[in-house]
């Protein structure tokens, strides 16, 4: 599972072409990624809040 995640976070595969001919697929791996991006970015921007309302 870990793996899969590095993997869709990798800047040498984030923008390549999926080699999955399944455009449903392709479809649901970039959703996943976007998905994993706004959860980082959440993530950081609620630990920023945390970090500086002490």
């Amino acid at each position: 599972m870990l793996e899969k995640i590095l993997y869709y976070l990798n800047p040498k595969t984030f923008f390549t072409k999926s080699t999955e001919t399944n455009i449903n697929t392709r479809m649901m791996h970039g959703m996943n990624r976007i998905s994993i991006l706004m959860f980082l970015m959440c993530l950081g921007v609620i630990i920023y809040k945390y970090l500086h309302l002490k």
